[in-house]
């Protein structure tokens, strides 16, 4: 874009501008028109005791929720009270219960933990049969399982897949020969 046309459209925006600066402080406002709005009294709520009524306070905070056994955030209404000899209403589905924490393979064994001299990162010494796997906290256990934390006595991991944890303690006869 050539600089006449930019000038030309900013000399077109101040006139616009200059515009409506004038015709906003000059014009009729709506404020100072008094024939779109009528002057109106002030007229109270017609209220026949307009003292705070204590009694209906206290009763009201004495008084104590009872359910009606409807879902508040559900738009069908709930069943029908049973009647006298109708059978007992079916439970519906079974919830599964919480799977069991995950554990290691049952030949893999904590049995020591030691820290790099040069570094203060521990690592866990864990035996699988003739195989020792040596990791540190945030490593990777047979692609199953994150190391979380390596304490004296424990060793806290967490599956992978579930994102659920668990522990192993100190083995002391794990160890390999």
């Amino acid at each position: 874009m050539s600089q006449t046309k930019k000038g030309a459209i900013l000399g077109v925006l101040v006139v616009m501008a200059a515009l409506v600066v004038y015709f906003d402080a000059k014009g009729p406002s709506l404020a100072n028109s008094t024939s779109l709005i009528e002057k109106q009294t002030y007229t109270p709520l017609p209220v026949e005791n307009p003292e705070l009524q204590r009694w209906k306070q206290e009763a009201s905070g004495r008084t104590e929720y009872k359910s009606s056994g409807r879902d508040l955030f559900s738009a069908s209404l709930p069943p029908p009270p049973p009647t006298k000899g109708d059978p007992p209403p079916d439970p519906g589905p079974l919830v599964p219960s919480e799977p069991p924490p995950p554990t290691l393979p049952a030949n893999m064994k904590f049995f020591g933990y030691g820290t790099i001299p040069n570094g203060t990162a521990k690592r866990a010494f864990l035996s699988d049969g003739e195989e020792v796997h040596i990791v540190g906290e945030g490593d990777t256990l047979i692609g199953r399982f994150r190391i979380i934390r390596i304490g004296n006595a424990r060793l806290e991991f967490e599956e992978i897949a579930t994102g659920r944890r668990n522990s192993a303690t100190l083995d002391e006869t794990g160890a390999p020969p």
